[in-house]
């Protein structure tokens, strides 16, 4: 059948694609200490610093149960703490460090080298990412009716 040729899924390229590119920010987070899960964490952290495990999940569109031993791995190496709310304990705060806040300048020339090394033009970078968000934006809102 000609459907379930390798060749004509959507999946697969997204899948090789996104494989691809992660590879090329190994080496780069090598060179500052992170692995790319925490480099996405720390993203979000640098954006907007003092935020709860619930919306950084949300965030990162990741569940509680893999964050925690990241979490506790970027603590460990004292980039971040974590706090719970003495309002609401079952809400725990995960904040930078003055170490984690330093981080921010070397991993602040990452998307550049990230660019250079796809060899992508501005032009490039934007309609990909256009197009990658338009399509997660469809799947999320599919799935909200879905789960609803």
């Amino acid at each position: 059948m000609e459907l379930l040729k390798l060749s004509n899924q959507l999946c697969f390229p997204l899948y090789a694609l996104s494989r691809k590119v992660t590879s090329h920010y190994l080496p780069l987070l090598d060179k500052i200490g992170l692995t790319y899960p925490q480099y996405l964490v720390m993203l979000v952290l640098w954006e907007e610093n003092g935020v709860s495990v619930k919306e950084l999940g949300y965030k990162l569109m990741l569940d509680s149960g893999t964050l925690s031993p990241m979490l506790k791995k970027l603590e460990d190496r004292e980039l971040i703490t974590r706090k719970r709310l003495k309002e609401d304990e079952r809400v725990v705060i995960i904040s930078l460090t003055e170490t984690g806040e330093k981080l921010k300048e070397r991993g602040a020339e990452i998307p550049e080298q990230i660019k250079c090394s796809l060899e992508l033009t501005d032009k490039e970078v934007r309609e990909m990412k256009a197009l990658a968000t338009g399509l997660l934006d469809k799947i999320n809102k599919i799935e909200a009716v879905h789960n609803n």
